[in-house]
């Protein structure tokens, strides 16, 4: 860690869910997340969360793009559509793989998160939110965050303000 780092500890899933779901709500057109941490460590499972603030219908259609490379969801809020995209970058081989998917156009048309980010980060824009997801217990994880430019610091600096819908004040909220 370094003195630019925010880090965020989640004691349990309701945690991360309602972590995930603050900084959905705040995704905006050009908002570029990279997600690094082991297997197992929760970055699917966040971006589950991530596509529930954003405002996709419904999150159990998101999974991990392993082998497709790509997801594509639509969000809906306050009628403006968002379409967020979903990298797995795990078995990419660089640059010319990522421009292959059309990863400019998509940093262009919508929000983009991508998994095993560290495989391809010196390939992504500088204003990022890097965020390395350590698991330090069966369901606790630290987030250790970086905002590389200012779209990435609104992300970021939004998380402490309350974002949720009242649909998602269901008692697991903390």
């Amino acid at each position: 860690m370094n003195e630019t780092d925010t880090v965020y500890e989640m004691r349990d899933l309701a945690d991360t869910a309602v972590w995930g779901r603050r900084l959905g709500c705040r995704l905006r057109t050009g908002s570029v997340v990279a997600l690094i941490g082991p297997l197992g460590s929760g970055k699917t499972t966040l971006v589950k969360s991530i596509a529930a603030g954003a405002g996709v219908a419904d999150p159990r259609e998101v999974n991990s793009p392993t082998f497709v490379l790509v997801n594509e969801y639509e969000a809906r809020r306050s009628g403006e559509v968002l379409h967020l995209y979903h990298i797995d970058a795990y078995r990419l081989r660089g640059h010319d793989d990522l421009e292959a998917l059309g990863f400019e156009e998509m940093c262009e048309r919508g929000a983009v998160l991508i998994e095993w980010a560290d495989r391809v980060l010196e390939l992504l824009p500088q204003d990022r939110l890097t965020m390395r997801l350590d698991p330090i217990g069966e369901y606790q994880r630290r987030f250790v965050c970086q905002a590389g430019g200012a779209r990435a610091d609104v992300l970021l600096n939004g998380l402490a303000s309350d974002c949720l819908r009242p649909a998602e004040e269901d008692g697991t909220a903390r």
